[in-house]
């Protein structure tokens, strides 16, 4: 039985009486309840009595057998939602309204009514019938549109017109312009961007109202769209007066109570358009006799910590925004230019200060010791990733020609060894390809481009890496607190719902396994010999968990890890400051090192920059796809070749080879049909004409629609020129590319008299849903590691 809470003289609010009985660990009665809270008396008895039914009506927790209370195993069938937004396919999401249970709440998928289709926006409230798919996954149908939450800005550009204006969003999610008088103007002009505030509707028809609270510029300006994303996300672009005057009064450190490394040849490896370089690197045969083939590595990182000192202005502006920013045009930083670019950033030729992670490895890249040290160092070089691959690859240049023997041959060495222990314990690494947005000094997108991964990418990655895992075991060891990165094991049942659809193409994932990163890896290599190839390495990227920052270690499963923590990033990222504050403190370092009362809100930090982390991918992920809006914008009506990345109910998504833009295939331009969404194939399937659109498929498409502001694109498939693959199906009979080559064959054609595109016959747009493990097995697309 749970304990009896101390000062049973008050009665006990209804979030104490949820805790009581879902952490008993038998089932309790309503006496049980009365007796541990002192409750005596008719009144304060029926006043429980009406707390316990408010608990149960919010499904708080359940009557179970002889009408005892326990834990609630699931969400009321009638409840009140909240929209959330939607999922990387398009999905309504939402979430319990006003969310009290303990961790994140269940996820549940909407499912719009004919009349609410497009009418849902963030923040409706809906009163719904919910149906219980999995564990903490949901479907939901709505019964009744609440209300819809009031929204108090938006950001949009400008449009004068001869009825007074309007306003037209940059959130694509938006339904519709809002009317922009010119006395609400503020003066802005035609095209220009600005954040406006709704004003009261007046009126229950016609345009919402809004006036200008901020002009922010011309909506085709070189700026626009990072500033648009700013605003969409809330970041902080000014620090305070009193952060800025810390920054600004910082002065170089004092090599007194600090290791001298100035003679040690460390070297940065960043970017070419990099401005704040954090850590820097060095290695060199173990010439101890006990480790033959070892080598020796230094990681030197930032002493961010020595400036930024516990509850001054400085911590409470990095804590409150979390990490920095990057944009393709600028970057939001965590900590002002004086710091970020200044003396926190490990420039050639200057001392800086800095926490040393100083590490021995055996031939094989196993780790035999480790200590950190705070040190003064001098970098000796500032390198990029280009430099040094051309350097190892035979073609130096002045700066990198004296560098290749003493400092480059022996950071491969030791990179050699690491990428050994990294493939002995069986990492998975998925093909998550990334964009580069090309821009000129006017701010025009010039061209985009995937991000190279070169072997000097992998070099600083192995190395960042294992002093990562450094810091942890530091930490653990002497059981001090640590900001772990956090990667789980991907649900069961999503692995469920991937080994049926593997079992469907010809590949096997046994039942019952313990399920490791090499288990994924074992199914990615037998896939890149068929056609599936990427459509499985999509689903398995779909399959895997949202890494997050905590104070509880539950291991990195990606990195087929124990532990992890980031310790290599201060200026950018707060989680790692407090791994440096922790071990400042643990190591007796110095007197800047973490305070109790951030031991105390571990948990809740973990959590706040876990969702800043969150916000800002989103933003910079925003970016990208406006600013490959505004280069493709010259180019509608042009054929692209891509893939089907997304299948929903309402269309496709596809992306781009070329540039990796995402746009969408409406369902009602596709052949008119009447389609079911298979979820758990991951398919779109004409049921009359047969046509099968798959994940993964190759695909053709004509460019009908952009929208720069939005970063919206419409596309049309064209459904004579989908790619065929060139090895055959399974020998199982089913064939999940059918669809597209009986349309090319001639038996999958429109129905007669349809015009094969948008008809609007029987089924235009139809959908039905066949099978919900599909839903039960969905991802975020975009894993963070």
């Amino acid at each position: 039985m749970a304990k009896k809470p101390q000062g049973g003289a008050r009665f006990p609010s209804k979030e104490e009486v949820r805790r009581f009985i879902i952490e008993s660990p038998t089932p309790v009665g309503k006496r049980e309840v009365a007796r541990a809270f002192s409750i005596k008396g008719p009144e304060e008895r029926q006043q429980l009595k009406a707390l316990i039914r408010e608990l149960r009506q919010e499904g708080a927790i359940d009557r179970g057998d002889g009408k005892r209370l326990t834990a609630a195993e699931g969400l009321p069938e009638i409840s009140v939602i909240e929209v959330t937004g939607t999922d990387s396919d398009g999905e309504l999401l939402a979430k319990p309204h006003n969310w009290r249970g303990e961790g994140e709440p269940p996820l549940i998928y909407l499912v719009p009514d004919k009349r609410n289709r497009n009418a849902l926006d963030k923040g409706e409230r809906v009163l719904a019938r919910l149906t219980r798919l999995e564990k903490m996954v949901y479907e939901a149908r709505i019964i009744r549109v609440i209300g819809k939450a009031r929204i108090s800005q938006i950001l949009g550009v400008y449009d004068p017109d001869s009825e007074g204006g309007r306003l037209h969003p940059t959130d694509r999610r938006a339904k519709g312009d809002y009317a922009l008088r010119p006395e609400d103007a503020e003066g802005a002009k035609k095209g220009e961007l600005v954040l406006c505030e709704v004003k009261p509707r007046k009126r229950p028809m016609g345009l919402q109202e809004v006036r200008v609270i901020e002009r922010i510029g011309d909506a085709t300006g070189p700026n626009a769209v990072s500033l648009i994303a700013i605003h969409e996300h809330e970041i902080p672009t000014e620090f305070p007066d009193k952060a800025v005057a810390e920054a600004e009064a910082a002065k170089a450190v004092s090599p007194e109570g600090r290791t001298d490394l100035r003679a040690v040849p460390l070297v940065t490896i960043d970017g070419a358009d990099a401005r704040d370089f954090d850590d820097a690197v060095w290695a060199e045969p173990d010439e101890s006799p006990k480790n033959p083939g070892g080598w020796h590595l230094m990681v030197a990182i930032a002493d961010v910590a020595h400036y930024v000192r516990p509850a001054s202005a400085l911590d409470k502006e990095a804590e409150s925004r979390g990490n920095s920013v990057y944009f393709p045009d600028r970057v939001v930083p965590m900590l002002p230019e004086a710091l970020s670019n200044g003396w926190c950033s490990l420039r050639p030729k200057e001392e800086r200060g800095c926490l040393v992670c100083e590490m021995w490895i055996d031939a094989d890249g196993r780790r035999v010791k480790h200590r950190f040290q705070r040190g003064i160092m001098r970098s000796a070089a500032r390198l990029t990733y280009e430099q040094v691959q051309e350097a190892v690859d035979g073609k130096p240049d002045e700066l990198t020609a004296p560098l290749i023997e003493p400092i480059l041959k022996p950071l491969y060495g030791a990179f050699a060894a690491l990428q050994k222990e990294r493939e002995a314990r069986g990492t998975l690494d998925l093909d998550i390809p990334e964009r580069k947005v090309m821009i000129d000094a006017a701010g025009k997108v010039t061209g985009i481009e995937p991000r190279q991964r070169l072997d000097s990418h992998r070099l600083i990655e192995e190395f960042m890496i294992t002093a990562n895992v450094a810091a942890a075991i530091t930490l653990e060891e002497r059981q001090l607190p640590c900001m772990y990165r956090v990667h789980e094991s991907p649900d069961p049942a999503k692995v469920e719902a991937l080994r049926q659809f593997l079992d469907g193409i010809g590949l096997k994932l046994a039942k019952g396994q313990v399920i490791r990163p090499k288990t994924f890896e074992q199914v990615l290599v037998k896939a890149e010999k068929t056609p599936y190839d990427q459509m499985v390495n999509d689903l398995v990227l779909r399959c895997q968990s949202q890494a997050y920052y905590s104070g509880q270690n539950l291991g990195h499963f990606g990195l087929a890890l124990p532990r992890y923590a980031h310790f290599t990033s201060p200026i950018r990222r707060y989680s790692d400051l407090l791994v440096h504050r922790s071990l400042i403190k643990g190591l007796k370092l110095g007197e800047d090192g973490l305070t109790p009362d951030q031991e105390e809100r571990f948990e809740s930090i973990g959590e706040h920059i876990s969702t800043t982390e969150r916000r800002a991918a989103a933003a910079e992920r925003q970016s990208v796809d406006r600013y490959t809006a505004a280069f493709l914008a010259e180019r509608v009506g042009e054929i692209f070749p891509g893939r089907i990345n997304g299948v929903t109910r309402f269309g496709l998504f596809i992306t781009l080879n070329e540039t990796g833009a995402d746009g969408l295939v409406p369902i009602s331009s596709l052949p008119n049909d009447y389609y079911i969404h298979a979820e758990e194939e991951h398919a779109l399937i004409g049921r009359r004409w047969g046509r099968r659109y798959r994940l993964g498929e190759a695909a053709a498409v004509r460019l009908l629609e952009v929208n720069p502001v939005t970063g919206g694109i419409v596309m049309e498939l064209l459904e004579g020129e989908v790619a065929e693959p060139e090895t055959k199906a399974p020998s199982d009979g089913w064939d999940p590319l059918g669809g597209a080559r009986r349309a090319k064959q001639g038996e999958g054609k429109a129905a007669p008299g349809k015009s094969g595109k948008g008809g609007r016959g029987r089924g235009r747009g139809a959908t039905r849903v066949k099978g919900k493990v599909g839903r039960a097995a969905k991802a975020s697309r975009k894993k963070s590691r």
